[in-house]
């Protein structure tokens, strides 16, 4: 008896060996069939024009929203909350997929500055951009343009260089 018992225990790892083959195998092929793209990005341009016009409306400061930047530019993500100080969110990837977003909002600017840059530090630097004065915050997470007008802080913030954040800084409108 002990002969047989340990010719079907034998028989049972081969068995077992030979299942883990056949999955392999199917998991293999199954992975070559599957579209799998990793240079695509996933992230999905939105279209925000119905919340800029419901931000437009509702806000007591002028939303800005940037025009005519290229099509590489891309936008990724929008939100206006009226109950929490007229907050205004523009997020976009630049063109090298770098992060920049536009927040806007009446909050007291100590506070809204320090949560919209990442706690990003004030720099002595101030650049005039269209008629405003931007002051530049420097970051581990996020570089940033602040300016403070018209009831509202406006922050222009992300993982883009300043090059770039300028260049969002001109492209802002406010109608």
């Amino acid at each position: 008896m002990g002969g047989v018992a340990g010719r079907q225990g034998n028989q049972t790892v081969k068995n077992m060996l030979w299942s883990l083959v056949v999955i392999a195998l199917v998991a293999g092929v199954i992975y070559l069939f599957i579209p799998h793209d990793e240079s695509k990005n996933p992230v999905k341009r939105v279209d925000y024009r119905v919340e800029l016009l419901t931000a437009r409306r509702a806000a007591p400061y002028p939303v800005a929203a940037p025009e005519g930047l290229p099509k590489e530019w891309k936008p990724t993500s929008v939100r206006f909350d009226g109950a929490a100080h007229d907050s205004w969110h523009l997020g976009y990837l630049d063109p090298e997929g770098e992060y920049v977003a536009i927040k806007q909002s009446t909050e007291k600017p100590e506070r809204f500055i320090d949560d919209a840059t990442q706690e990003a530090v004030r720099t002595d630097a101030v650049e005039k951009i269209g008629g405003r004065d931007w002051r530049r915050y420097k970051g581990s997470t996020y570089d940033a343009l602040v300016s403070t007008e018209k009831g509202a802080t406006t922050v222009v913030a992300g993982t883009a260089s300043f090059g770039r954040l300028t260049k969002m800084v001109e492209a802002l409108k406010t109608s």
